[in-house]
């Protein structure tokens, strides 16, 4: 059966998940991986060895692709657009993916759609910083522009002299977005689908946890969400999606404010971290629908399976062998779901993620994060995924995020 040949640049555990229902339709994948053994291309078997930053390569690996799609957005914008001019169809596009690749853009598009975001400068001297501060109150929240995942280029300061001193660190004159810090009740997520025809298909919206800068944790749907707030976020993200031109899978990532407001928190253009639970969970996964997004095929029903559907990230411990954690997890718990990337276990790492659904959020719950603890290595402890579901942090709360390099494994 002849099929289109999609392109993913980047080969981490979201392009080895797009391969099983890649497999279900069909559709032969061609992934560029950054390093040999990558996650992808453990499953992938089209999957060449190649620096995305060198145009010349990403050129040579899309000629045998119908489309172009992506792992992560970590590729040079010029890059993109010299791609769609030698005429590779890139989905989401150049246009639409910048908003992704750079905070600052990002913010200014949605202000200018009218979209509610926190309350931002961008800055390039202490002194900037400052006079913003005077407006909204210290702590502000610090963040590069490009290139920041997973709590790395994020920084909260709370005082000029933390400004001065980081700012000391930095290259001079760096340009930095500089926002109010937001006192949020919790953390959500609107994942929807979009086809180049215009099709939509929305996710239930979803509460995340983080710790340090990584999603841990995420409970579809999110628990006590008021109906019309689940609402209005399911269509600021539909129309995020539709006025910045996106193809595939978008997530928006929200706070949810202290006085029952939504803010724009970060936007995602390809499948996310906070949207696995729709591989068990949803009648159409995150991965499904963005093959067919980026196909033009009709949507799949992105409704849930179960009442409630849980997903705990395995995070690497001391253990080095995952595959050791399986006998006690299944045989203690078989109707739980794992889903191991193929990656080396370093601390903190992201390495596979647990889900379980159905009728009893508590049990689920309790279920999936002592076989995520179990797999990192640690069995008598309690993964600390923060406070229970639909209690987000005290109000007026703020994490601190690490600086320390990671991944882009959302």
């Amino acid at each position: 059966m002849e099929a289109p040949v999609v392109g993913i640049v980047g080969a981490g555990q979201l392009a080895r998940m797009l391969q099983p229902p890649a497999v279900a339709l069909g559709v032969p994948l061609r992934a560029l991986a950054e390093y040999a053994d990558s996650a992808a291309g453990q499953v992938v078997p089209d999957t060449e060895v190649g620096d995305p930053a060198d145009l010349e390569t990403l050129l040579a690996w899309s000629k045998p692709c119908s489309v172009v799609t992506f792992d992560h957005e970590q590729v040079p914008s010029a890059h993109l657009a010299a791609l769609e001019a030698a005429g590779v169809t890139c989905r989401p596009g150049s246009a639409a993916l910048l908003h992704a690749q750079d905070k600052a853009v990002m913010r200014r598009r949605l202000s200018e759609l009218g979209l509610p975001c926190p309350r931002y400068v961008v800055v390039r001297a202490a002194e900037d910083v400052t006079r913003f501060a005077a407006e909204v109150g210290f702590p502000v929240v610090l963040k590069a522009p490009r290139g920041g995942y997973d709590g790395k280029g994020v920084w909260f300061a709370a005082s000029a002299d933390a400004v001065a001193k980081l700012l000391a660190r930095l290259p001079a004159g760096v340009s930095l977005l500089c926002e109010e810090a937001v006192p949020f009740r919790r953390e959500l997520s609107a994942l929807v689908a979009r086809s180049p025809s215009g099709q939509l298909a929305a996710y239930p919206v979803v509460e995340t946890v983080q710790r340090d800068g990584v999603c841990v944790e995420v409970t579809a749907p999110a628990p006590d969400l008021d109906p019309e707030l689940a609402a209005t976020a399911a269509e600021l993200a539909a129309e995020v999606a539709t006025e910045l031109g996106v193809t595939g899978i978008l997530a928006v990532e929200l706070f949810e404010t202290s006085d029952g407001r939504l803010l724009v928190n970060e936007l995602a253009m390809r499948p996310h971290n906070t949207g696995h639970w729709s591989i068990d969970g949803a009648v159409t996964s995150q991965f499904e629908n963005h093959l067919r997004a980026v196909l033009d095929l009709p949507l799949g029903e992105p409704f849930a399976r179960a009442p409630w559907t849980v997903t705990v990230n395995i995070l690497g411990g001391p253990v080095p062998s995952l595959y050791d954690g399986f006998p006690h997890v299944f045989a203690r718990d078989p109707g739980l779901r794992v889903h191991l990337y193929g990656k080396s276990v370093r601390p903190g790492r992201k390495v596979g993620h647990v889900s379980a659904y159905g009728d009893d959020l508590a049990a689920l719950l309790a279920r999936a994060r002592h076989a995520a603890v179990w797999f990192a290595g640690d069995a008598d402890a309690e993964q600390e995924t923060g406070t229970p579901p639909g209690e987000g942090p005290a109000e007026g709360a703020l994490g601190a995020p690490s600086s320390e390099p990671r991944e882009p494994q959302s």
